[in-house]
């Protein structure tokens, strides 16, 4: 960190200090963990955003958010006692060193499968240190969408070795997970197994998604936003025909309209 980043890094920390202080902002002082924490999604999904849409001003915009995210909690903890920003960078700062071993010690990797590989061991073995039944994956939080779950275990579980060798058996996979979606379909069984039935499948087409290099969570938004685009068009349409109950045909016929723009 040059002199000029560790100056305006300190201003800021200084800054939340004094936001945060007696005579500071009633607002601010008012904060906790919890009431924070809805905050911090939604900068995160608006960082995504600008990233999907390649706005580097609301990027630079978004990091800054999240930054004074972290400094925020930080400052609640330096209050409370338990710690401050320094552990905060201290304890990265040590992670980093640790994880990368090719870089700051003697190991020796061949590409970046291994390196992924000795990272998941590494973070298996340092949970280890804490509990004798640390599992591989521990560490995913809960509460992140479930498709990004999904991925993130099926990737921790194939840098192990615990994976399908062919994308034949992949696809396969998927082929029986629907088959047997389509069974208890027909077989009209209770709504909590055809549910069961369908999860199997979405997690099988994440592994397809993962086996093939895409991420199934950006798949999906793409798709979202490609219906959404198509779907507005129908009711632009729609609305300069001051149609007020359309057809399906009607609506079909703009939806492919739509399709051949985006071509």
């Amino acid at each position: 960190m040059d002199g000029e980043t560790g100056e305006l890094f300190e201003k800021l920390v200084e800054i939340v200090k004094k936001l945060r202080a007696p005579g500071g902002c009633s607002w601010d002082r008012e904060q906790t963990h919890e009431s924070l924490r809805p905050n911090i999604i939604e900068e995160v999904y608006e960082l995504v955003e600008a990233i999907d849409s390649k706005d580097y001003d609301a990027m630079k915009e978004e990091l800054g958010d999240i930054l004074l995210h972290v400094l925020f909690h930080a400052d609640i903890e330096r209050e409370a006692g338990r710690f401050d920003i320094n552990d905060v960078i201290v304890g990265i700062t040590s992670k980093l060193i640790r994880r990368h071993p090719h870089v700051f010690g003697e190991t020796k990797v061949k590409d970046t499968e291994e390196i992924l590989h000795n990272w998941e061991q590494i973070k298996l073995r340092e949970r280890r240190e804490n509990s004798s039944h640390a599992s591989l994956l521990d560490g995913i939080p809960k509460s992140m969408p479930a498709l990004l779950v999904a991925q993130r275990m099926q990737e921790k579980a194939a840098r192990i070795g615990f994976d399908w060798e062919d994308i034949k058996d992949v696809l396969k996979k998927v082929h029986e997970e629907l088959a047997e979606l389509e069974e208890s379909i027909a077989k009209n069984e209770r709504s909590s197994q055809t549910e069961s039935e369908l999860g199997d499948l979405i997690f099988a087409i994440t592994n397809l998604a993962r086996f093939l290099g895409i991420n199934a969570e950006m798949a999906l938004r793409k798709t979202n936003e490609k219906f959404s685009s198509r779907f507005r068009h129908i009711e632009k349409k729609l609305r300069e025909l001051g149609v007020e109950n359309p057809t399906l045909e009607l609506m079909d016929k703009f939806w492919d309209e739509a399709k051949e723009h985006e071509e």
